[in-house]
């Protein structure tokens, strides 16, 4: 879903919060919790681009999410990730200076033939030092950046990616002729049957090619890259646990986004969207997908299901999927699970794979 930990953020992002007190937690990282200062989000919204590209400070928690399924010249497979979460201390927050109650966080990865990297940033709102800007479109947390190559764009169709960690980094232009993503009911995405839900829509059609920098080294790298925009005030509910999430590109040229929030009961709430070449979408429901865990791996003192079966019988679509690393672990301040995959059976392809709760 982004369900991206897209909203982990939220409890991570209060705690470094200097004049805030967390709240008490409800479901997962305390998305569960009722926010009623907070606009909520309701059916029937109509999208306005680009400013809907930008920031939305009514609402508590937001994010900026790419991942990049790339090859190197040699042909060997990476992938990467440039996250930017919003959360808000207060709701409509608009203030320079420190009196700003938006609070950020950045995180950044990349995934390859030598293993896996990850790298965290926290800002706070309102002193230049994180953001989002619509038109031209820019989101940034420090030299992190995510930006339009052309001033005058107001569109996600020229984009820059940049980020680094130390021992990695990594620089791509994104473009792309094909339409944004409405999920759910033209972006209304629900997120469990008692009626939490987020406004949801993607890219999933970038081209990306650029470099990407491991020890000293740089690769020249092409392929396929995805942006989930998401925004909402309570989008889980008490009882959902954490999710399972995939973003998978299809050597037809077809997208697929597919997510599970885990119940403690076990009665797993299941949405997803099926994309057609050309950008048309297709909801699916609960009782469209099936997903089964295949095997586990034993991944930073956790059990987590790495290889999966995935079967919508409506589209004729059935396969498995294996992750390229295993280890793909993200070690920041709520860690969790998320790395490129590739997929074989009716369909064959390359995605990623989100994984948190665990």
């Amino acid at each position: 879903m982004s369900p991206s930990v897209r909203v982990v953020v939220f409890a991570a992002l209060l705690l470094v919060g200097c004049d805030a007190e967390p709240p008490s937690a409800e479901g997962f990282a305390g998305l569960g919790e009722a926010s009623a200062r907070f606009a909520q989000v309701t059916p029937g919204k109509a999208f306005s681009f680009p400013a809907d590209h930008g920031a939305h400070p009514d609402y508590r928690i937001e994010w900026w999410y790419v991942t990049a399924n790339l090859e190197d010249e040699q042909g060997r497979a990476w992938g990467l990730q440039w996250t930017l979460f919003r959360s808000a201390l207060q709701p409509g927050s608009r203030k320079a200076g420190w009196s700003n109650q938006n609070l950020w966080m950045g995180h950044a990865a990349l995934t390859g033939p030598h293993g896996h990297r990850s790298a965290e940033r926290l800002a706070r709102g309102g002193i230049g030092q994180a953001g989002v800007d619509a038109l031209p479109f820019k989101a940034w947390i420090d030299d992190w950046r995510f930006s339009s190559r052309t001033p005058a764009n107001a569109g996600l169709d020229d984009l820059e990616l940049q980020a680094n960690g130390g021992s990695f980094g990594y620089r791509l232009q994104l473009t792309s002729n094909r339409p944004l993503v409405l999920h759910g009911e033209q972006g209304f995405s629900r997120k469990s049957a008692q009626g939490q839900a987020s406004y949801y829509y993607s890219q999933p059609f970038f081209q990306a090619q650029g470099s990407v920098r491991l020890e000293g080294q740089a690769y020249q790298v092409k392929g396929q890259a995805w942006l989930d925009r998401e925004w909402s005030s309570q989008p889980l509910a008490p009882d959902q646990h954490g999710w399972d999430w995939f973003s998978l590109h299809l050597a037809s040229g077809e997208k697929l986004m597919l997510f599970q929030l885990r119940h403690a009961d076990g009665q797993h709430y299941r949405a997803g969207t099926w994309i057609s070449a050309t950008g048309e979408p297709r909801a699916l429901g609960n009782e469209d997908i099936v997903m089964t865990p295949l095997q586990y791996s034993r991944v930073a003192g956790r059990e987590l299901p790495t290889r999966w079966s995935l079967r919508i019988a409506k589209e004729g679509f059935d396969i498995t999927s294996e992750p390229v690393q295993e280890m793909a672990w993200m070690d920041t301040r709520f860690p969790y699970w998320e790395g490129p995959i590739r997929f074989s059976g009716s369909h064959q392809g390359v995605g990623y794979l989100e994984l948190t709760g665990y």
